[in-house]
C-alpha cells in the first residue's frame, strides 16, 4: 500500500474506525499524488521567475489559446475556462457549494460535513462514490423503483447486489415497514449495509414527507446501533424541486449526518438540475458523520481518497464549467431565476394533477404518488408498457419511458402546460387503439 493512502487510512481509523471499515478495497488504498500535482502547486506559489511544471502551453504570460474557442465565452479568461481545474474541484466552487447545503438543509446547522469534492455529474459522482466505498458483493438497498443507469454503474461496473423493496405502500405512501424490513435483514446478514435513497425520485416524481423522513432516519440510525455499518447515500439529483407543503424540503442527509459513529451519509448532488445547466456535467461528493473529536482530519483523508478517484478517472472535471456554476452562485439575480423556473415547473405538476383527476382515464391507469421534480409515472392496467410507447411514437409522434410491463414515465418538466392534457389524451387513444373489441 502507498504510504499516502496508510497515511490518510490512520487519520480516518484514529477518529472512526468504522469509516475506515466501510471503505471497498480500492477506497483503502486511494489516495492523492503529490508528484506532478504538487510540485506544480508548490511552483505556482513560488515560482516567481519561470514556471516550467503543469502540463499546459502559454504564451506572452498568458494561457495560450485560440480565438475561435474564446470568441464564444464572454467574460470569462481562457485562465478560469481553458486550464486544469484541481482534481477536488476549484476552491472557491467547493466552498460556495458546502455554503449553500447549510442555508438549504437547515437541519445542518452545527453539524461538521465536508467541502465537497466536484465530479462530471452526478452520475460521475455516483461512480467516484462506488469506487471509493463498494467492493464486488457488497449489497446496496434501493426502492423497486429506480433510476436504471445504478445498474450499470453498480451491479455491472462494481459487482455490488442490489436488493430492493417496493417503494409505496398500498395506502399511497413511502413503503415505510418494507424499506425497515429490508434494511434490518440485510444488516443482520452483513457487517456493512448501503442504503441509497434518491428524493425527488426519478422516475416517479415522489419526495417523502416530513414524519416519512423522520421514520426513516429512525430506522438508519437504529440499525447502526444495532452494530452494522451503513453507508446511507442521498442522490440529490433533483433537489428544491419539492411542490407540495407537507413534502420534505431538505435532504435526508441534515437528519442522518453526525447521528452516529456507524451511519456515514454521503450526499451526492450537484448543479445539473439546480440550476439547469445539465451539459455543463458539475457535480459534488460530500460527507457526514459522527466523529470523535475534529473532524477536519478525517473529512480531508475522505476529500483525497475521492479527489484521487476523480484523479485516477478523468483527472478532473470542466475547469469552464465549473467557473459558469461558481458566476451563477456568486450572481444576485441566482435566487430569483431558480425561484421563477421552480414556479414554472410547480404549475406544470399541479396541471398534471388537475388533468388526471378526470375520471376518462381511470380505467386505463393508476397514477403513482408524486409531488416534486421532474417526473410522474402511470401504472397501466391493460396494455403492456413497451407496445405502448412504440406504438405511441409511431402513430401519434409521442415520446414516453417504459419501465417494465406496467409503468410509463411522463417527463412534465418538458412538456407546456398547454400541452399536458393532449399528451395524457393521446396516451389513452393509444391504449385505446390497442384494446381489442375498440
Amino acid at each position: 500500500m502507498n504510504p499516502l493512502a496508510e497515511e490518510l487510512n490512520q487519520a480516518i481509523t484514529r477518529r472512526n474506525p468504522h469509516i475506515f471499515d466501510m471503505l471497498s478495497s480500492i477506497g483503502r488504498n486511494l489516495f492523492f499524488p503529490k508528484g506532478i500535482l504538487s510540485q506544480s502547486a508548490e511552483a505556482r506559489e513560488k515560482a516567481h521567475k519561470l514556471n516550467a511544471t503543469i502540463g499546459i502551453a502559454t504564451e506572452k504570460g498568458g494561457t495560450m489559446h485560440f480565438d475561435s474557442v474564446m470568441d464564444p465565452i464572454s467574460g470569462i479568461a481562457p485562465e478560469k475556462s481553458l486550464t486544469y481545474a484541481p482534481s477536488f474541484g476549484l476552491p472557491a466552487l467547493r466552498k460556495a457549494w458546502q455554503e449553500s447545503l447549510f442555508v438549504k438543509n437547515p437541519g445542518l446547522s452545527g453539524q461538521s460535513v465536508s467541502l465537497p469534492v466536484v465530479a462530471c455529474g452526478i452520475t460521475h459522482a455516483i461512480s467516484v462514490f462506488a469506487d471509493v466505498w463498494i467492493d464486488p458483493g457488497d449489497v446496496v438497498i434501493f426502492p423497486d423503483m429506480m433510476w436504471g443507469n445504478y445498474n450499470l454503474i453498480l451491479d455491472v461496473r462494481k459487482g455490488a447486489v442490489l436488493k430492493y423493496y417496493p417503494m409505496f405502500s398500498e395506502q399511497g405512501g413511502f413503503n415505510l415497514a418494507g424499506f425497515e424490513q429490508c434494511v434490518r435483514a440485510e444488516a443482520a446478514a452483513r457487517s456493512k449495509i448501503t442504503v441509497l435513497l434518491n428524493f425527488p425520485n426519478n422516475p416517479t416524481g415522489y419526495t417523502v414527507n416530513e414524519t416519512e423522513a423522520a421514520r426513516i432516519a429512525e430506522i438508519l440510525i437504529s440499525v447502526a446501533e444495532s452494530g452494522a455499518n451503513v453507508l446511507a447515500v442521498m442522490d440529490d439529483a433533483y433537489f428544491g424541486l419539492f411542490y407540495e407543503e407537507d413534502t420534505l424540503k431538505e435532504s435526508l442527509f441534515a437528519r442522518i449526518s453526525g447521528k452516529h459513529p456507524r451511519l456515514l451519509g454521503i450526499k451526492l448532488d450537484g448543479a445539473t438540475k439546480e440550476s439547469f445547466v445539465w451539459g455543463l456535467r458539475v457535480g459534488f461528493v460530500t460527507y457526514g458523520s459522527a466523529i470523535s473529536g475534529d473532524s477536519r482530519p478525517v473529512y480531508e483523508a475522505l476529500e483525497k481518497k475521492t479527489a484521487g478517484a476523480v484523479r485516477g478517472s478523468i483527472s478532473n472535471a470542466s475547469h469552464l464549467s465549473q467557473s459558469l456554476v461558481l458566476s451563477s452562485l456568486q450572481d444576485s439575480r441566482n435566487p430569483d431565476e431558480k425561484q421563477e423556473k421552480f414556479l414554472i415547473l410547480k404549475k406544470r405538476a399541479n396541471t398534471v394533477k388537475a388533468v388526471l383527476q378526470n375520471p376518462k382515464y381511470q380505467d386505463a391507469w393508476d397514477v403513482y404518488p408524486f409531488n416534486s421534480g421532474y417526473f410522474m409515472c402511470l401504472r397501466l392496467k391493460t396494455v403492456d408498457a413497451e407496445t405502448l410507447r412504440v406504438h405511441l411514437l409511431n402513430t401519434y409522434g409521442v415520446g414516453l419511458i417504459s419501465i417494465g410491463s406496467k409503468n410509463l414515465r411522463v417527463a412534465f418538466s418538458c412538456l407546456e402546460e398547454s400541452d399536458i392534457e393532449t399528451l395524457f389524451d393521446l396516451v389513452l387513444k393509444g391504449i385505446q387503439d390497442l384494446t381489442p373489441g375498440r
